[in-house]
């Protein structure tokens, strides 16, 4: 019935929209990952998530131990419906929960035994951590790091807004990926579950359209 539903569900969309849906997920990726740690601007959190979905990253996961807020609709312009944005009242948990799914954590910081971005190994299963805008990572994700990031600079500025930041890495992490023979895409099992989110973020009403179906076909 699921894959059914699923179907049911794509009728309610385009031909152009449910294309546009397949070749989208097509290039989703688990392999890597964003973690926020208490950012305090809401716009960044909100152009943070905008990345993430510009460059293929499914999941964002925001640490608030110190400020909680909503992501911004206006800056995030939708992509809080394509990406999962997974929240944590705590850094250790959420480093726990990473490492545990295989992922390396990596601290994106301009210390000088930094790897360079252009030298980064993106063959491993990374999550990406970006600090506070002022204070930067804390010292539990620099303790707990598996590897140190930078983005190489050449001028008098020492560090960049965590959006462009992230944009640049992500940018540069993810275009690498895809030309080595990593298996970076999403498991079929993946690709549904999302699909069917995105479908139900999509069609208005969507929650009676299941369950009408449901109904209309246990009888």
């Amino acid at each position: 019935m699921d894959l059914e539903l699923l179907k049911h569900l794509q009728t309610y969309l385009t031909e152009h929209r449910n294309t546009r849906f397949q070749k989208v997920i097509s290039e989703r990726t688990r392999h890597f990952t964003v973690v926020t740690e208490d950012v305090y601007q809401l716009h960044n959190t909100s152009a943070v998530m905008r990345t993430c979905d510009v460059f293929g990253i499914q999941d964002l996961h925001v640490v608030e131990e110190k400020v909680s807020k909503r992501i911004d609709k206006e800056i995030a312009m939708g992509a809080q419906k394509w990406v999962d944005f997974k929240r944590y009242n705590s850094i250790k948990t959420c480093i726990s929960t990473l490492k545990n799914s295989g992922y390396q954590i990596i601290a994106t910081t301009p210390h000088d035994n930094s790897t360079l971005l252009h030298e980064f190994d993106v063959t491993k299963k990374s999550a990406f951590f970006f600090g506070r805008e002022m204070d930067g990572l804390s010292d539990k994700v620099m303790n707990e790091a598996d590897g140190f990031l930078k983005i190489p600079m050449y001028g008098f500025t020492e560090s960049l807004n965590i959006s462009v930041s992230a944009a640049i890495i992500l940018q540069s992490v993810v275009s690498k990926m895809k030309q080595t023979d990593v298996n970076w895409q999403l498991s079929e099992a993946e690709k549904y579950e999302i699909e069917m989110q995105w479908l139900k973020n999509t069609i208005k009403a969507s929650e009676e359209i299941i369950k009408r179906f449901k109904s209309e076909n246990t009888k």
